[in-house]
């Protein structure tokens, strides 16, 4: 007889594979981890992208699957799901308070106003929200450059999806 391991031990586990590109915030802090289930004896962890075509997506299912075996777990597939699309919305408060501590400005609200510049953005510095786009186009895909013109600090704004 298999022993079944408990869906909320594995989701603790889970929450110890770090997003590859932010390494502050874990999978589950992101929201990427969609369900964690059996399809009878065999583990099933299904992830959304943060977008479909996200670069690091095949490093996250190639940690959780690392991450899985080094606690004993060796019966499992990765599943990953794009419908539907993944959002800031899944973003943890935990997530969104380790975001602003590492410097990044959390995704504020969902609007259209945020991908054109035109979204008030909070500092991570300082508080400000007296804060200006620099460019659409950060460190990576989903983040913004932004300035406080109070602190004149550079910041990343996680965009909002």
């Amino acid at each position: 007889m298999v022993t079944l391991l408990n869906v909320d031990d594995v989701r603790h586990v889970l929450e110890l594979v770090k997003d590859p590109e932010i390494p502050v915030l874990s999978v589950a802090d992101l929201g990427i981890i969609r369900r964690i289930e059996y399809a009878g004896d065999r583990l099933q962890v299904v992830i959304t992208p943060t977008y479909s075509g996200c670069p690091a997506t095949e490093v996250i299912e190639t940690d959780i699957a690392t991450m899985l075996k080094l606690h004993g777990i060796t019966d499992f597939d990765v599943v990953t799901e794009i419908s539907p699309a993944w959002t800031t919305d899944w973003i943890t408060a935990d997530g969104r308070r380790k975001l602003e501590e590492y410097g990044i400005a959390p995704p504020e609200r969902k609007s259209k106003g945020a991908l054109l510049g035109f979204e008030t953005v909070t500092c991570p510095q300082c508080k400000s929200t007296d804060t200006r786009v620099v460019s659409q186009f950060g460190s990576t895909a989903c983040k913004a450059q932004y300035k406080c013109n109070d602190c004149l600090e550079p910041f990343d704004y996680f965009k909002c999806v």
